[in-house]
């Protein structure tokens, strides 16, 4: 029953307002999905690179917010930079609402000098929105059967699928030990209206985030073995606003991490642990979300798994200084 009620709104929704408050998927693991996170990070490796991700939020509701990813990326020297492709499907309320992306991506490099490098990055980006056909109003749904009756709801004429192309950009800086970045997605704001309204746009999105990373000594580790890395991440989507804090606990190829998400009236939404671990070439995390907002006991949180590969690839001929953020 709540989830035919969930079902119901979720697709109201996308009729009653003219102007579109929708928000993009998000990650817990931002620097796994690191296409995802900035367009910029294309080919900031020295070897072409693949990640992986599942993301299952709400599940105590079912396939409530359900997304996949896929992204590969590499340098190209002859561009003076990289080149990158993700794809993700993201599928709302058990198929209301299904969004298919692929983006495409390249990335410049800028050599301040050997402390400071700055990239930059441009994404174009097609989307195809499918909204599902199988409604469930009010006045179908028996309190002990669920949906056996028909309804009475006038039909509204509208398209099914919408295609759209964006643009996104972004920068990253990687100065010795710090990273940090910008990126605004949705530039041209799009219109996504399945009724023609075109003033139903997606709204920019604007990310900055920012990181370090501090060696620790210890007894029994060399160096570089093992560190902390604390971490911040803020979106902002309209009137929608997110600060994610927290830090990675680097011990040799374990990887932990502690993250709270909350806006800016400290309204919290969210304690996220991450548990990694990291080889040369491989790399693999389980996050969940533990909701600790009103929501808490009607969610489950939200579980996400992420896979990366590095690929072998021959020897740079050119010096070339990769941007050390962390894993996941």
């Amino acid at each position: 029953m709540k989830r035919a009620i969930l079902l119901f709104f979720s697709v109201l929704s996308l009729f009653t307002y003219k102007v579109s408050f929708g928000q993009d998927p998000e990650f817990t693991q931002f620097y796994a999905n690191i296409l995802y996170l900035n367009p910029a990070f294309a080919g900031s490796e020295k070897c072409p690179r693949v990640g992986l991700s599942y993301r299952n939020q709400w599940p105590k509701l079912g396939s409530t917010y359900v997304t996949y990813s896929f992204g590969y990326d590499q340098r190209v020297d002859f561009l003076e930079g990289g080149l990158g492709l993700l794809v993700y499907q993201d599928v709302q309320a058990g198929g209301a609402l299904t969004t298919f992306a692929a983006n495409g991506m390249y990335s410049y490099n800028f050599t301040v000098n050997r402390f400071f490098n700055i990239r930059t990055g441009f994404e174009v980006s097609y989307f195809q929105k499918h909204l599902g056909d199988k409604f469930i109003f009010p006045d179908m749904i028996d309190p002990l059967y669920g949906p056996i009756f028909p309804t009475n709801e006038e039909e509204i004429e509208m398209s099914y699928t919408l295609n759209i192309i964006d643009f996104s950009a972004g920068a990253v800086g990687f100065y010795k030990s710090n990273y940090f970045g910008i990126a605004v997605n949705h530039l041209t704001q799009p219109v996504e209206s399945f009724r023609g309204n075109h003033d139903a746009v997606i709204p920019r999105k604007f990310t900055l985030h920012y990181g370090t990373t501090i060696p620790l000594r210890a007894r029994g580790f060399r160096r570089g073995e093992l560190s902390i890395s604390p971490n911040f991440l803020f979106q902002q989507q309209r009137d929608f606003q997110q600060f994610n804090y927290g830090l990675y606990l680097n011990r040799k190829s374990i990887v932990a991490g502690l993250w709270i998400r909350q806006n800016f009236k400290f309204h919290y939404d969210a304690v996220m642990f991450v548990l990694g671990y990291v080889q040369k070439k491989i790399k693999f995390a389980y996050s969940y979300d533990l909701t600790v907002s009103k929501l808490r006991n009607s969610t489950l949180g939200a579980h996400e798994v992420s896979f990366g590969y590095i690929f072998n690839c021959p020897k740079k001929k050119r010096k070339f200084r990769t941007i050390s953020c962390p894993s996941f």
